[in-house]
């Protein structure tokens, strides 16, 4: 078996190394960006804020709105349009997204409320991993896009945040319950 995870390490080690030769820089998600310098390489460690982004399909705008602005803000968005591979498992790769993010945002819309499928797992799940947590954290932040109804579920346990009528300010909340709980988390 480890012979297996040294072949394995060796294989990843060797595709890095040949696109770092070539000049371009390597991503590893959760991991960091390696980057060939003028000196040799360099690798910069992933320790933004790693923020999941959940919506339904016919909301992919505002989503990207909200992926943009997080980017803009300094921290690191997981959006499955931008961070999935073709083939990869959806379901595996959007629990580990979840599991390994530091919060969570469900985007409440008149689309999201009746949708079944990917959505409403991605939001089962977020509650559950925000049931992992202490009460005080802030893991799950709620964002409604219009005028619909927030689950009961989840209206019950935290406050949401309206992105309208004023798109600005209501990322400005997003930012700030996000900075209020990194705030938190270095004075304990």
């Amino acid at each position: 078996m480890d012979r297996v995870k040294y072949a394995s390490r060796q294989k990843v080690a060797a595709v890095v190394k040949k696109a770092l030769t070539r000049g371009a820089a390597v991503e590893i998600d959760g991991l960091g960006l390696f980057r060939k310098t003028g000196k040799g390489y360099s690798f910069q460690p992933a320790n933004l804020p790693r923020i999941f982004v959940s919506y339904v399909h016919e909301d992919i705008r505002d989503a990207e709105r909200i992926y943009e602005a997080l980017l803009d803000a300094g921290f690191e968005p997981w959006l499955d349009r931008f961070k999935l591979l073709p083939g990869q498992n959806w379901a595996r790769a959007m629990r580990n997204a979840l599991e390994t993010s530091d919060f969570a945002i469900c985007c409440f819309s008149q689309n999201s409320f009746h949708k079944r499928g990917g959505f409403q797992s991605e939001m089962r799940y977020a509650l559950e991993c925000a049931n992992r947590l202490p009460l005080e954290d802030v893991f799950l932040i709620p964002v409604r896009l219009d005028e619909c109804t927030v689950p009961v579920e989840v209206a019950r346990q935290m406050h949401y945040v309206d992105m309208f009528p004023d798109w600005e300010n209501g990322m400005e909340r997003v930012i700030e319950a996000i900075h209020h709980q990194l705030r938190r988390l270095r004075a304990a």
